[in-house]
């Protein structure tokens, strides 16, 4: 008798410490002809382009257009040999502007920069105040992690909410001085209190391009 009460313990145990996305939500983790990763992973990289699918209202908030591959991108001169079309016309018909690095935009600095982004590295763009973005997250260890972003431009604030709640207001610590001048530094923190799928929303205003986050463990002694 006493072998079904363990099981059942263990279960239920289980449950209690996995987290999940909200139910009332709808949006699907990103995924197309090249990516097929599904829900980002934490600790590691979050891709900022790689928002959920879903559309406006469900998995982002924008203008309705995006201005970098549904309308910048489609000019010849912004569609670069060391580029394909997969990045020229990269989620084109969403309402998010996104883009990516250019051989005559992020790499000419005559100066030293802060931090020199990949080529091809894609991006969220055109910002302005109100929009977010939402990313299914897997939470692979709880726990508090530090936030290292590669961004351009303004030093504003942003925040994240998880699963509908905010628990993390990030500051960039300088301006850049350009769109194309990128800088990559820690900017906050977070605590993911359980592992499993999650819902990450990412809150920002206007005056900035953001690449990606690395979502990196805080070491306890």
């Amino acid at each position: 008798m006493k072998l079904p009460i363990i099981v059942v313990g263990i279960l239920v145990m289980s449950m209690n410490i996995n987290a999940t996305v909200p139910e009332d939500y709808k949006g699907k983790p990103f995924e197309d002809s090249v990516y097929h990763g599904g829900a980002q992973m934490i600790p590691g990289r979050l891709q900022c382009a790689y928002f959920d699918l879903g559309g406006e209202g469900v998995a982002y908030h924008g203008d309705g257009i995006n201005h970098g591959s549904g309308e910048l991108n489609q000019k010849p001169d912004h569609q670069r040999p060391h580029a394909t079309p997969y990045f020229w016309n990269f989620r084109k018909d969403e309402g998010a502007s996104t883009s990516y690095t250019k051989d005559f935009a992020d790499f000419n600095h005559k100066e030293p920069v802060p931090f020199a982004p990949d080529t091809n590295q894609l991006y969220i763009g055109w910002t302005k105040n109100g929009q977010w973005l939402n990313y299914t997250v897997n939470v692979k260890k709880p726990g508090t992690y530090r936030i290292v972003a590669l961004y351009s431009h303004d030093a504003t604030t942003f925040t994240f909410s998880l699963n509908h709640n905010q628990v993390s207001e990030c500051k960039l610590p300088l301006a850049t001085e350009g769109f194309h001048t990128w800088n990559k530094a820690e900017v906050g923190k977070i605590t993911f209190p359980e592992a499993g799928l999650q819902l990450l929303t990412f809150s920002y205003g206007e005056g900035n391009n953001f690449a990606y986050f690395d979502f990196i463990p805080v070491e306890t002694k």
